[in-house]
């Protein structure tokens, strides 16, 4: 079985181990261990006869829950997907519109395959990661001119880095399209002061891209929304097939976009959970952990992170994200979802035996 690119490839890791896929304890996707809430069971369970029919093609209740999450914005506003990385392609193929498409590199990789697809342009602009110090945007030297589009994310994955709102607003004054992957904003309490989101009625040229799956721990269900002005998005929703979110989807989304219970929790358990996983890594001779703001640590190791991830694996049952698909990282960095304290222990012990 070919080794995947992405986190939470549960069939090789299991394969790897020689274990049962349910006995691998996976670190390498960066999904919310407390979910999925109740709330979005329950849903999915009372519109199962929802399956009988075709969803609204126009997602009006869905567009208005999801707005009303973001006032003032009306539903015209927000446009849902089967998942973040649908939308991510109708944005690319946006991107690939324009002479040159500015990439904040490490980046995920999908980024990459989406504006390849449309043989977009693209220059990367690296953040330097050393000691433990990350480059902010604004001293990355990028010509800004007209029909130039900049993609970046923000929690930035991998590294966890958050940038401030004042470090991209010039961006948007600058440069034809500006998109923004906020798939990790969630994670911030509320009101969220660094996402972008009040700033779309003011630039037509902003997009944003957000995910309900890693919050809520939906990542099955596919569902993600694009933020931005409602003239580029009924645009999108002419190029893309028909039904791309599914009824029982729509009936999650909109249980769990009510649960402010369950986002406390999140919310209460990160706060004290990541500073802890953090510190614990940081005590290990051979490991540099990254102060992050989402709930996953880049982490730098003396060891061979393809050596590390197969050992952890055969030992211990344990999946780590390797950064393999970040060419800039190469094989001495690895990145780890923060999970529940039991289970970041597990990971700690682990680690603590191999390099030890």
């Amino acid at each position: 079985m070919t080794k995947p690119a992405h986190g939470g490839n549960l069939a090789w890791a299991a394969t790897v181990a020689g274990c049962p896929v349910s006995a691998v304890l996976d670190f390498s996707a960066s999904i919310n261990p407390l979910g999925p809430p109740d709330s979005a069971i329950q849903a999915i369970q009372t519109n199962i006869s929802r399956l009988r029919a075709y969803p609204d093609p126009s997602y009006q209740e869905l567009k208005k829950a999801l707005s009303l999450t973001h006032p003032p914005l009306t539903s015209e506003w927000v446009l849902p997907g089967n998942g973040a990385a649908e939308l991510l392609t109708w944005a690319a193929l946006d991107l690939s519109k324009l002479e040159t498409i500015y990439l904040l590199t490490p980046a995920f990789s999908d980024y990459k395959r989406a504006l390849k697809t449309f043989t977009a342009n693209v220059v990367e602009c690296p953040l330097t990661i050393g000691g433990s110090k990350l480059t902010q945007l604004q001293e990355l030297h990028v010509e800004a001119q007209t029909n130039k589009g900049l993609l970046l994310n923000n929690p930035h994955n991998p590294t966890g880095m958050l940038m401030d709102l004042e470090t991209i607003v010039p961006y948007l004054e600058q440069f034809s399209l500006v998109v923004v992957d906020e798939a990790f904003m969630d994670f911030l309490p509320l009101p969220q002061p660094q996402s972008l989101v009040p700033l779309v009625t003011k630039f037509s040229n902003l997009v944003i891209l957000r995910s309900l799956t890693k919050f809520y721990s939906l990542p099955g269900l596919r569902l993600g929304y694009a933020i931005s002005h409602p003239e580029r998005l009924r645009k999108w929703q002419k190029w893309r097939d028909p039904w791309p979110v599914n009824s029982l989807a729509i009936a999650a989304a909109q249980a769990v976009l009510e649960d402010q219970v369950f986002q406390q929790q999140t919310w209460n358990w990160l706060a004290d959970t990541r500073p802890q996983l953090f510190q614990d890594l940081a005590e290990l001779p051979g490991l540099q952990p990254y102060p992050g703001a989402a709930n996953f640590l880049l982490v730098h190791s003396q060891k061979s992170v393809d050596w590390l991830q197969t050992t952890l694996l055969k030992q211990h049952r344990i999946l780590i994200r390797d950064c393999s698909s970040f060419p800039e990282l190469g094989d001495r960095y690895f990145r780890v979802a923060v999970r529940t304290q039991e289970d970041n222990q597990k990971l700690v012990d682990a680690l603590g035996q191999i390099f030890n």
